[in-house]
């Protein structure tokens, strides 16, 4: 389970900076306070972040979570490919010989032909 601890204030907080330790990944906001920690055992591995959500490798799938912690959306890696970007709401991602543009809510916005 998903660790988070945030206070009504923290939930209008954009994220502004994840810092990566050996077993937490600490949210802070564009104040440079810390608004959160989820266990890493529980995220996965941290691909990127934009102002209000992040993205992270957990097993066979990405996670896409909002500031606060919440899963906003599970998306099997093998429809994704390699996640390549996390910019302001947007998800890039490469799978064969195509690249993906995603929303933050795991909408499939473009594809484009990788060559």
């Amino acid at each position: 389970m998903t660790m988070l601890t945030l206070g009504a204030q923290a939930q209008r907080q954009q994220i502004s900076y994840i810092e990566e330790t050996k077993y937490w990944y600490y949210v802070y906001d564009e104040a440079g306070k810390k608004i959160g920690g989820l266990s890493r055992s529980s995220v996965g591995d941290l691909k990127g972040w934009g102002s209000d959500f992040f993205v992270a490798k957990y097993y066979s799938f990405y996670r896409i979570y909002d500031a606060k912690g919440k899963v906003l959306k599970a998306m099997n890696v093998s429809d994704v490919g390699e996640i390549v970007g996390v910019s302001g709401n947007t998800i890039t991602s490469r799978c064969g010989s195509w690249i993906f543009t995603w929303n933050k809510e795991g909408k499939k916005m473009s594809a484009r032909s990788a060559n």
